[in-house]
């Protein structure tokens, strides 16, 4: 709809929309900053520390990452009491069943994926690695932000592996884990860029899948009305965080067996 108004300075009718449009520019920017401010999706620093001539941040993924590595130690030093306390003669209690029953399905997951001569060397990574992963995934359930939504965090583990599968290469194969890039030669860009990919594609499918859930909660707690953020968004905290957390936990750690594995040759 056209707007005139009359501008007695110029001394002739101006388009009224046009005066109109300063106003309504500010205010939509007053909302993308309110909306911004309430959609708060990045890493926010706390803390500033110079090192070597460089601007550093103690950053909400350090805390976390802090807060769950701090949870880790507590249940495994509580842990570690209960089981050297337990009496072999007596039935064990709740804590101490939940602590066999975590040992036991790490156990046989990596005995089933990597064997028994090789799984049990590895049960002690694959159960920490699961367990920080999954602590990490479901943080957001109590008001963190959950570190494998950094990908500093995820590139990190992925670079772990990384390191674990060429070791683990050159300890099997010795010469041979170089020589099978060559293997096809007319294939062997192919092989070269395939091992690199490795902890690319690892960081970027756990960093994507956890990066989208806390997306798509931080949209449905700034957009919907504060009285229903209360109940409503619970069920999607059971998808987005329990269930998807386990999910990228599983297939992060089953990835890494499968990858690890394939250097032990015909062992």
């Amino acid at each position: 709809m056209l707007i005139l108004k009359y501008n007695e300075k110029e001394g002739e009718f101006v388009n009224g929309w046009m005066a109109l449009q300063p106003l309504v520019l500010a205010a939509e920017t007053t909302k993308t900053a309110e909306a911004s401010n309430e959609l708060d999706l990045g890493i926010n620093g706390f803390h500033q520390y110079h090192l070597f001539g460089q601007e550093l941040y103690i950053t909400n993924t350090h805390i976390a990452i802090f807060i769950v590595m701090l949870t880790l130690i507590i249940f495994s030093i509580i842990a570690n009491r209960v089981i050297k306390k337990a009496d072999p003669t007596k039935a064990p209690g709740a804590f101490l069943n939940f602590i066999e029953l975590i040992v036991e399905s790490v156990d046989n997951l990596t005995n089933s994926s990597m064997g028994e001569k090789h799984g049990y060397k590895f049960s002690n990574y694959i159960g920490t690695l699961f367990a920080y992963i999954f602590l990490s995934n479901i943080s957001g359930l109590f008001g963190l932000r959950p570190p494998t939504a950094d990908y500093g965090t995820t590139l990190s583990l992925a670079l772990i592996t990384f390191f674990l599968i060429h070791y683990n290469g050159f300890k099997y194969q010795k010469v041979g884990h170089i020589t099978a890039l060559f293997k096809p030669v007319i294939l062997t860009p192919i092989n070269i860029i395939g091992e690199i990919a490795t902890p690319i594609s690892l960081s970027l499918r756990l960093f994507g899948n956890v990066m989208s859930g806390t997306l798509m909660m931080a949209l449905v707690y700034g957009l919907l009305p504060k009285l229903l953020t209360l109940a409503w968004p619970a069920f999607l905290h059971a998808y987005f965080d329990v269930f998807s957390g386990a999910i990228q936990s599983y297939v992060f750690c089953m990835l890494t067996m499968v990858f690890i594995s394939d250097t032990f040759g015909e062992e």
